[in-house]
């Protein structure tokens, strides 16, 4: 395994950086250590993070932060604010609260907080980021921002159906489906053999119906319902839900579903659940929740072929829990230096094998996921989180709950489903 470059060496290096405050840009030079101290002495550093303290990922960043401080001297404190940090973020950032770095989706990132954070391209150039980092996270970042790289790719992860090998084959099922038709196929199989086919939580059900909606409806198009409504007038919309209301009154879902996050998931571990839609991070999670340690198995999305009224979409979901600067630290290359430190070399190796998630770094190896690493370095473009359902981030909650109460079996037809989700607007 190739080491990245040394933190402190990125520092020394980095003769310049941009200190981006709005559209200001100003020119300094990356300090130098007094005698006989460290880099950063008297440096503090303030991260949230989306993760836990006992959680393997913020064990991860802790241990981090240690060796950054032996080395460095600046003290990095961590606010361990969980998932619900992307409920809290967007108003931390316009009241200006003490962040200097936080954890998100690399999406909502460039998306909606990009105004607050710093640009860290002339950085990046100069630690040669690009050289150990994934093209697609970087590119799908300046290519919305206008260039600006306003965040790095932490904790990549593929989408798609992850199910539970050993269910599989007591069931006789030795082929993953391809099409939605071939799904149910298995689904079936899945309950001859007393399996429950599909676990739900609420936090994943506008991913999960995101997903199946592409099978009818582009992102683009669903990103414009999202944002001004007309789901009753896209045919895309009704026969995607009529698809999920059908799933639920065959009993494909399992029983209870939607749970409460991590209660569906954990069915898989606890229970006679065999299936999840999410992303790779599940099959650690469950893993670790439940002590089942399952062999995992991934496949794509099922498509819907054109004859059978979808538009043949085989789209794949990839994203990352990503790093990002705010446009106001004080510190912005020490804060950079941190990041890189988490997100290359043997911290990264570390994190990605005790979690285990595919490495940030990929020059390091995955043992989470065969073929994780190089599926996200061939990819150039693909499936955002939700797929546009959550464009809309002022109804982002109420069409999420509109989604749930349809996995509940709320409504009798995709043409009640659709005017439920118009009557937000």
């Amino acid at each position: 395994m190739k080491k990245a470059i040394s933190f402190v060496m990125i520092a020394l290096i980095a003769v310049t950086s941009i200190f981006a405050t709005g559209t200001t840009e100003t020119t300094a030079a990356a300090p130098a250590a007094a005698e006989g101290g460290k880099i950063y002495d008297g440096v503090e550093l303030t991260m949230w993070s989306m993760w836990n303290a006992a959680e393997p990922q913020g064990q991860a960043i802790i241990d981090a932060a240690a060796a950054f401080e032996e080395e460095t001297g600046a003290h990095v404190n961590i606010e361990f604010r969980g998932r619900d940090i992307k409920t809290i973020i967007n108003t931390a950032l316009q009241g200006g609260e003490d962040i200097d770095i936080f954890e998100e989706a690399y999406d909502r990132i460039y998306l909606q907080y990009a105004p607050f954070c710093y640009d860290m391209s002339a950085m990046a150039e100069a630690a040669g980021y690009a050289d150990f980092s994934y093209p697609l996270f970087n590119n799908m970042t300046t290519q919305a921002t206008g260039g600006k790289l306003v965040s790095v790719a932490e904790q990549p992860n593929v989408g798609g159906i992850f199910y539970d090998k050993a269910k599989f084959e007591a069931a006789g099922i030795t082929e993953t489906p391809t099409t939605w038709d071939e799904f149910l196929d298995v689904c079936q199989k899945l309950v001859d053999a007393g399996f429950q086919p599909l676990a739900l939580d609420s936090t994943y059900a506008d991913f999960t119906f995101g997903y199946h909606l592409n099978r009818y409806v582009d992102e683009a198009s669903t990103r414009e319902l999202s944002l001004n409504g007309g789901w009753s007038q896209n045919p895309g919309v009704i026969a995607a839900a009529n698809d999920i209301i059908d799933f639920i009154n065959r009993g494909y879902l399992a029983e209870g579903a939607p749970d409460e996050y991590p209660a569906g998931q954990n069915k898989i571990g606890f229970e006679n659940v065999a299936m999840i839609v999410c992303a790779d991070y599940v099959t650690s999670e469950v893993n670790n929740n439940t002590g089942a340690n399952i062999e995992w198995g991934v496949f794509n999305y099922p498509t819907i072929p054109a004859e059978d009224g979808g538009n043949g979409s085989t789209g794949s979901y990839a994203g990352a829990n990503s790093l990002a600067i705010t446009s106001y630290t004080e510190n912005p290359q020490a804060a950079f230096d941190f990041v890189m430190m988490l997100v290359s070399g043997d911290v990264d190796q570390k994190r990605a094998d005790s979690v285990p998630q595919i490495p940030a770094d990929p020059r390091n190896t995955c043992i989470s996921l065969d073929g994780a690493v190089e599926s996200l370095m061939s990819a150039d473009s693909v499936l955002g989180w939700t797929m546009g359902i959550n464009a809309n981030t002022d109804l982002t909650a109420m069409l999420k709950e509109v989604i749930i109460q349809l996995y509940e079996g709320r409504f009798a037809t995709g043409e009640q489903f659709a005017a439920a989700m118009d009557a937000l607007y």
